[in-house]
């Protein structure tokens, strides 16, 4: 029997050495990223800047690339899962006092009755404060944790984290990333910021920021008489992206507004990194959101309320893509069929090609 086994084992040894036959080598097939559905967010505003609410999918037309497409669903009204990653290193210090007297602005304004929340906080870690929850003794708790840690802002690092988070929360449910932090990343890891957008797409999830930058710099330093920039609007760089022209005054007093395709274009098609600094800027505008920038503990409190406004107020419009044989990058246009009410959107979102 040992003889037997002893025989086994050695033709194993032998077979295992043995190159089996050639097979011709088969090409790899990429990774093709194809949507069932497509969901946008939709904000619908008066001439007074008002919500405007009772409209149905019938009352908008959207257009993918300039085909029109059928819209399927309309959950406005579906409960919101958030989740608010906040900047706690030392450059925030001065500030943390007010970002901590948001918690029941969120409570009431944000989630609502049938919301939860979770709350991450980040240096150079990202740590999870509370997993989603509703209890509002939980949400104070986690907003008393907050401190300043380090210098270090791994704001891909948390952003990334949140997506994850929230693709797992129940299908019905809107997913909710909000930022409160500067619109720069010091430190993270994670340098790709198409894979953020990427993951962001595939996960349903819309961003919105607290841009406190210029809270920071309010409190933190004194105030300075305003001089005009010594470079000329046409010599300044475009922050659409290159090759999106030159600038003018009005491109560079009123960045939100530009055309954001070719800066997006640009991280999707080259193969490395694209060094992105204004991340929250490309965040927001990729995924349908909307970026606020606060100079005071006053107007923090106001546009916060703000975004719980908008997030109750939105439609969310959805679609199966009728030409997913377009590779690249596809613009969304949503028109509503009333007159004298304006629509804000997300511009669009990327499709890899499919293979020959």
């Amino acid at each position: 029997m040992k003889g037997i086994v002893a025989f086994l084992c050695i033709a194993g040894m032998l077979a295992a050495q043995t190159p089996p036959a050639q097979e011709p080598e088969k090409a790899e097939k990429p990774i093709v990223a194809t949507f069932n559905f497509v969901l946008v967010p939709v904000t619908v505003t008066d001439n007074h800047g008002s919500f405007v609410p009772g409209l149905t999918p019938y009352d908008f037309r959207l257009f993918d690339n300039g085909k029109a497409q059928k819209i399927t669903e309309d959950i406005a009204s579906h409960p919101l899962s958030v989740v608010l990653a906040i900047q706690a290193n030392a450059d925030v210090s001065a500030v943390m006092p007010a970002i901590k007297r948001l918690s029941s602005v969120f409570e009431t304004m944000v989630i609502g009755e049938d919301g939860e929340i979770a709350l991450l906080a980040f240096d150079h870690r990202v740590q999870t404060l509370t997993g989603f929850t509703s209890d509002p003794a939980q949400i104070d708790q986690a907003f008393a944790k907050l401190g300043a840690g380090s210098y270090t802002a791994a704001l891909n690092d948390a952003t990334m984290q949140g997506i994850r988070m929230l693709e797992h929360r129940p299908a019905e449910r809107r997913r909710i990333l909000i930022q409160v932090s500067e619109n720069r990343d010091k430190g993270s890891e994670l340098k790709n910021i198409r894979e953020i957008l990427t993951q962001a797409d595939f996960a349903n999830v819309a961003m919105y920021s607290v841009n406190i930058s210029q809270l920071i710099s309010s409190m933190t330093t004194r105030a300075q008489p305003n001089r005009p920039s010594a470079i000329p609007p046409e010599a300044q760089i475009n922050p659409t992206g290159p090759g999106a022209g030159v600038s003018t005054a009005t491109t560079v007093s009123q960045m939100d507004m530009g055309n954001w395709v070719p800066a997006i274009k640009d991280i999707f098609d080259l193969a490395k990194s694209v060094f992105v600094p204004n991340p929250l800027d490309v965040y927001t505008r990729y995924t349908g959101g909307r970026e606020f920038s606060f100079k005071s503990q006053k107007s923090l409190e106001h546009d916060v309320q703000a975004i719980g406004d908008e997030l109750h107020s939105q439609y969310l419009l959805t679609y199966r893509p009728n030409n997913q044989d377009e590779g690249g990058y596809h613009k969304i246009t949503v028109d509503v069929m009333k007159p004298g009410l304006k629509v804000r959107t997300r511009d669009g979102y990327w499709l890899a090609s499919k293979p020959e």
